[in-house]
């Protein structure tokens, strides 16, 4: 039998939803989403489920991240109940959940504590570059092993047992059985929804916002490679170098757009920015900004005269590598990914 939380309605408020409750069920955001089918209906499921508390159905549900909040629905809502801000708040919700550490729901829910997170991590960095004397080789040098020890350490850790847990609400405790096989059949979707976003498609009248979140994600993927696996900023193949000047004006160019939208709020999407939105944002600006002027700096041959933007960007990236990506929205890419691949596993069944 489903437990009813007559107390979820609160909780999911401290997570951006709005007056979710003023929904009267009249069906306009189930007929002006794109992804509704007969078997499926978007959002107003989940409104549903939302109002009366069904927390283990909406943990075994991926509608939340199928749904890539276009925002129409809200537009159209006699009522504005907005249940496609009330999706994206179900996403951070979810999140929460699937983090063992229970640190994404804490950051989501307090400003106050996620500005407490940046300022530590702002001053830990700025305590190890002191402790090498601000010295631009030492810090350039062990920048760089702390990107490789902590994309091991975020994704073995974290990101790995959340991913398990996610499986867990979804497949393990609903008792969904899938067949071994399907496991490895379903890794290509898996990734063509990683890299393509391919989900996004459905949504009418998007195609130019899928584009700008393909261009980004296959921006950032290639910079993390370039950066990380071919050390970008010591490298000398001319290649290597203009690749990574591409990819970070690429994640700048893209994102200030982003920014801009969430500013002018003149889209659906945009009007309703929690702060996790402009971390997320603000961050990728930063990241591909400084990456681009301490390559530039190195080429000038400026850099050790200037360390003080290695400084800068190795703050950003720490930031990024410890609290975003783990924590944050970044987040939200990766279930996406593994919401479709599981999607097809229950296919499958």
């Amino acid at each position: 039998m489903a437990l009813v939380n007559p107390e979820f309605a609160a909780e999911i408020t401290k997570y951006g939803a709005g007056d979710f409750k003023a929904c009267f069920n009249c069906g306009n955001c189930t007929a002006t989403c794109s992804l509704s089918t007969t078997e499926n209906s978007f959002p107003r499921e989940m409104i549903r489920y939302s109002t009366l508390g069904l927390e283990d159905h909406i943990k075994a549900s991926l509608k939340p991240w199928e749904c890539y909040y276009c925002g129409e629905c809200s537009a159209q809502c006699p009522r504005q109940a907005k249940p496609g801000e009330l999706m994206m708040s179900l996403r951070r919700w979810l999140t929460a959940q699937y983090d063992w550490t229970g640190l994404s729901g804490l950051l989501y829910k307090s400003l106050t504590l996620s500005l407490t997170a940046f300022v530590l991590v702002l001053a830990g960095v700025i305590v190890f570059a002191s402790s090498v004397g601000f010295e631009l080789e030492k810090m350039v040098r062990i920048g760089h092993y702390f990107e490789m020890i902590a994309i091991g350490s975020v994704s073995l850790f974290i990101l790995l047992p959340n991913i398990i847990r996610m499986w867990w609400f979804v497949i393990g405790k609903p008792k969904v059985k899938v067949p071994i096989k399907s496991y490895f059949i379903a890794l290509g979707d898996l990734f063509v929804h990683m890299f393509t976003q391919k989900r996004y498609l459905g949504c009418d009248d998007n195609q130019f916002r899928w584009f700008e979140h393909f261009i980004l994600v296959i921006g950032y993927l290639t910079l993390l490679i370039t950066t990380v696996f071919l050390d970008w900023f010591s490298a000398t193949n001319l290649f290597i170098i203009v690749l990574g000047y591409m990819e970070s004006l690429v994640i700048f160019v893209v994102t200030v757009d982003f920014v801009l939208d969430r500013i002018k709020k003149k889209k659906e999407v945009s009007k309703n920015s929690q702060p996790s939105d402009w971390f997320f944002v603000v961050g990728l600006v930063l990241l591909g900004f400084t990456g681009f002027l301490v390559r530039l700096f190195i080429d000038f041959k400026i850099l050790e005269q200037n360390s003080w933007i290695y400084l800068i960007h190795l703050m950003v990236l720490v930031q990024w590598a410890l609290i975003i990506v783990p924590f944050g929205k970044w987040t939200h890419f990766m279930y996406r990914s593994f919401a479709m691949y599981m999607a097809k596993l229950k296919v499958s069944f």
